[in-house]
């Protein structure tokens, strides 16, 4: 069983909320991942079955990039195969935007980036990550950004009116019975098909395989022989996808915030509600310690308080002046959201001291919306992040057969064990088993990418989303080194300290390896 779209989108939130500064990074929490890498699965042909062969490289490698000025940033789009299984057929767009080196004679090559999502635009992101980084780093590579497959700009994935954007997404969904098991599914293969019949033949095409076959793509067309390579969060996923596909391409790359996904799927949903349980605890330890904190007592007290906030918006959603209001899947979208960054606590802190003192659900209701796109006066959905999301961890799960209702009681079981506090939402329906599709390919191990150059991993003590087991496990995988910033949120380039800069910069402008077990 995996979370289900509704479940999932209630776990991902504001991702790389400081690093990118405009958009939230739902990645990182689907445990729609495969199975681990000690498991001979694959759904459809295998990775080498499908890759086109170097003398048979289907024409949109060959074609000639047409840049444009764009604010601050260049601009182009290229053209990639709809359907890789068929590489030399059909093709769609594919927007990618750059910040070219700012010292020409020190030029390395292109830097690809990713911010992560699945779902999260790197036109978005390429702005901000230039601000972000260090000199020597924007001095040398040009910063390429680019909207996967099926998002923003690119050809794109759509999923019905706003309308029927807020049925799918917005409602409390629990699924206590066999009938409402069974219901569920219904409801997901109905909004499957909503998609299919507003987006055609993408819906079946926007898997992670895809987008990395694209990124190769990307790299040719740029006139780079290696793929030099920043990914976020998901984006390290579809780092070590390219990786396992194209071990001889790889060039120097950084993986920061690692979404394991060949952990088992219930492992990898385990282990990130207890992440996100133990954020609320430091962010609780935080706001305890301060005067203006909107709870009291103790730790555990203040967790009770927060639960009882939660039951009480399930049975009786409260008002926010807005057009809908605050039930418990939109206030504990709100509250996840903040536990992303410990920059983003003082939000949670001032949202729930309005439902304690008030009663309604104003600043919790507009963090759920900043986390979903969609634009709380007027009910609009400002980007597709939010469907793409389910489209491509749906897409991206392995087939499998539907769970009995005692199944779904006991892993919920565990679920609340892990957390507390989250647990019960985080599994609240049944997953992708009404999802009609799954992705040709599915990578299960990693044994062709740890062939590739050294990489580099980075990890954070604190983070809830992708817990820093999995960056040690990835890195250990790969055979790739390893530095470990000892901090609270999600992900740490750019939104840490000196000494990640410093050590990420060194490794992808001179090419030096940090020391084994750098901590920072």
């Amino acid at each position: 069983m995996t979370l289900g779209p509704r479940a999932v989108a209630v776990v991902l939130a504001l991702g790389a909320l400081v690093v990118t500064g405009c958009s939230p990074d739902k990645t990182q929490v689907s445990p729609t991942a495969g199975p681990s890498d000690g498991d001979a699965v694959e759904v459809g042909p295998s990775a080498e079955a499908t890759a086109p062969s170097s003398g048979d490289l289907p024409a949109v490698y060959e074609q000639e990039v047409s840049w444009s000025t764009c604010d601050e940033l260049e601009c182009a789009t290229i053209q990639v195969p709809l359907d890789w299984s068929d590489p030399h057929g059909a093709t769609i767009d594919l927007a990618i935007n750059r910040h070219p080196a700012r010292e020409a004679d020190q030029r390395i090559g292109s830097l690809l980036i990713n911010p992560g999502g699945p779902g999260g635009s790197g036109l978005d992101f390429t702005e901000s990550l230039v601000a972000r980084s260090g000199d020597a780093l924007i001095d040398t590579y040009d910063i390429v950004g680019f909207d996967p497959r099926g998002v923003g700009q690119s050809t794109g994935v759509v999923c019905g009116s706003d309308a029927q954007i807020d049925a799918f997404y917005l409602q409390d969904v629990f699924v206590e019975t066999e009938a409402q098991a069974q219901a569920d599914r219904e409801r997901v293969a109905e909004f499957a098909a909503v998609c299919e019949a507003d987006t055609g033949p993408l819906i079946r095409n926007i898997d992670t395989v895809s987008a990395a076959r694209d990124m190769d793509v990307i790299r040719a067309v740029l006139g780079d022989d290696k793929l030099h390579y920043l990914g976020f969060s998901y984006g390290t996923w579809l780092g070590s996808v390219y990786a396992e596909l194209y071990p001889d391409n790889v060039g120097r790359v950084v993986l920061d915030a690692v979404a394991d996904f060949l952990r088992p799927a219930e492992d990898f949903a385990l282990e990130q509600a207890r992440g996100f349980e133990d954020a609320l605890t430091s962010f609780l330890t935080w706001c305890l310690a301060r005067s203006e904190c909107a709870l009291t007592g103790t730790v555990e007290q203040a967790r009770s308080t927060v639960q009882a906030l939660l039951a009480e918006a399930e049975a009786d959603p409260m008002f926010t002046g807005f057009d809908v209001d605050l039930n418990r899947n939109l206030m504990e979208t709100g509250m996840v959201a903040t536990l992303y960054d410990e920059a983003a606590w003082e939000y949670l802190n001032i949202g729930l001291e309005e439902v304690l003192d008030q009663r309604t659900g104003s600043i919790l209701f507009q963090l759920a919306n900043f986390y979903l796109d969609r634009d709380a006066d007027s009910g609009e959905y400002l980007a597709n992040q939010t469907w793409f999301f389910t489209a491509i961890n749906c897409l991206d799960a392995p087939e499998e057969d539907n769970w009995s209702i005692e199944e779904i009681d006991d892993f919920r079981d565990l679920m609340e064990q892990a957390s507390p506090t989250f647990g019960r939402t985080f599994v609240s329906d049944t997953g992708c088993e009404g999802w009609p599709w799954h992705a040709d390919e599915i990578i299960t191990s990693l044994d062709n990418a740890a062939t590739a150059p050294q990489m580099l991993v980075i990890g954070t003590t604190g983070d809830p989303a992708t817990p820093l087991a999995w960056s040690e496990d990835m890195a250990e995988r790969l055979g790739a080194g390893m530095v470990v910033y000892e901090g609270e949120g999600h992900t740490a380039y750019g939104r840490s300290n000196q000494c990640v800069t410093d050590a990420v910069d060194g490794f992808l402008v001179d090419g030096v390896m940090p020391d084994s077990g750098t901590r920072c």
